[in-house]
């Protein structure tokens, strides 16, 4: 089977509450993780390779003090399973 190929262009991501010395860091985790669901999980069901305009990933609860990396998985776990509910 030919591995899919796919593309994912997130124009926008906003984080309130974020310290702007740790938006590049929240951003490349986001984008790690996202790359590792995409991966082993692939495209959510509820996407039909079609585009999605806006999303609403929901609140994610940090803890106070949390790494950039551990808020960044969290986010693109958000995002993907937001993706999945073919908004």
């Amino acid at each position: 089977m030919t591995p899919r190929r796919i593309r994912l262009h997130i124009d926008e991501l906003v984080l309130h509450g974020i310290a702007p010395a740790h938006r590049e860091q929240v951003g490349e985790a986001v984008r790690q993780e996202l790359t590792r669901l995409l991966a082993t999980e692939g495209l959510p069901q509820g996407l039909a390779g079609g585009e999605v305009a806006r999303l609403d990933a929901g609140a994610v609860q940090v803890t106070p003090h949390a790494a950039p990396q551990s808020l960044g998985a969290q986010v693109a776990r958000a995002v993907y399973s937001g993706l999945g509910q073919g908004k």
